[in-house]
């Protein structure tokens, strides 16, 4: 293990800081990546049952960036774990299974059988609508944030990630929330809320008019999250948001990201994240340090 790349998520030590954001990146990327090189892997996001997902058009590329209204399409619990599970779990990287629910007890019995399988850890997305709570997404009220993530923690003893959407009033409050529940890390920034139309036509490029936009339009904004979070919670944050290359990646480390996860660009450049741990860590060689030593060290800053 390199030394100069070493980094902890939680309970997870990891032997690089790379990643994948959920949903850009499954197994079958394998024909291009070594998934044994990266620090961990992440799964497109599971339900309890299966969903066909949003009707099309449900992708757009921006000017700079991209807007996706994919639904949560997955298989279904019972399927991922009979059939896509096991091809994860041939690569020795841990393995984050993102999770979603309609209901906090739905979300506790995703993960009590998840628990049964052979997984690191859970990303928790709270970015969905909760159905007994007028369909306001689980990540907006810090009480229900810490409701989900303490009784969440009841049912494992691995890592668990609180993913955190920028789409709230205060994202500190709910950061806060959900390490007094007893979340290990944190995951943020989801993708921002994002529209286009075509200036033709007047018909919008979504079907459902608002989509997720993410890409490298949206790394300031993911940046100035992180760095607030980080200094106002004390638990390993895990960052997205428009990371493409070593550089973006470095920016993060120093606003206090403990691991960096690549997402839209993985569409672009299959092979993105690979290049950026290669070059992290001649970047950190040829200055004689390791990601710890930068890790939170922002300069410049007056507070």
């Amino acid at each position: 293990m390199n030394e100069r790349l070493k980094t902890r998520l939680g309970r997870l030590e990891l032997a690089n800081p790379v990643t994948v954001a959920s949903g850009t990146f499954s197994y079958d990327y394998a024909d291009y990546v070594d998934f044994n090189r990266l620090g961990a892997i992440v799964t497109k996001t599971i339900t309890k049952e299966a969903r066909g997902g949003n009707p099309t058009p449900r992708l757009f590329e921006t000017e700079a960036g991209l807007l996706n209204s994919i639904g949560l399409q997955n298989p279904g619990l019972d399927k991922f774990i009979k059939e896509e599970l096991p091809k994860y779990n041939q690569w020795k990287a841990p393995l984050l299974v993102s999770l979603s629910g309609s209901s906090i007890e739905e979300f506790c019995e995703i993960v009590a059988r998840m628990d049964e399988e052979d997984c690191a850890g859970y990303e928790i997305n709270v970015s969905c609508p909760n159905v007994k709570n007028e369909g306001i997404a689980f990540g907006v009220d810090p009480k229900v944030v810490f409701e989900l993530t303490s009784k969440l923690r009841k049912h494992t003893e691995r890592e668990l990630i609180i993913k955190l959407s920028p789409n709230v009033t205060d994202i500190v409050s709910v950061a806060k929330a959900a390490k007094e529940g007893g979340a290990d890390s944190l995951a943020l920034i989801n993708t921002l809320l994002g529209m286009a139309i075509d200036w033709k036509t007047g018909k919008s490029r979504i079907a459902r008019g608002v989509g997720g936009y993410s890409g490298i339009a949206i790394k300031p904004v993911a940046l100035s999250n992180v760095w607030r979070v980080a200094k106002a919670v004390d638990i390993p944050i895990l960052a997205m948001g428009g990371i493409s290359n070593y550089q973006d990646a470095l920016e993060f480390f120093y606003a206090g990201a403990s691991v960096v996860a690549v997402g839209t660009e993985n569409f672009m450049n299959p092979l993105a994240t690979i290049e950026l741990i290669e070059k992290l860590d001649m970047h950190l060689e040829s200055q004689n340090i390791s990601l710890k030593d930068i890790i939170g060290k922002v300069k410049g800053v007056i507070l």
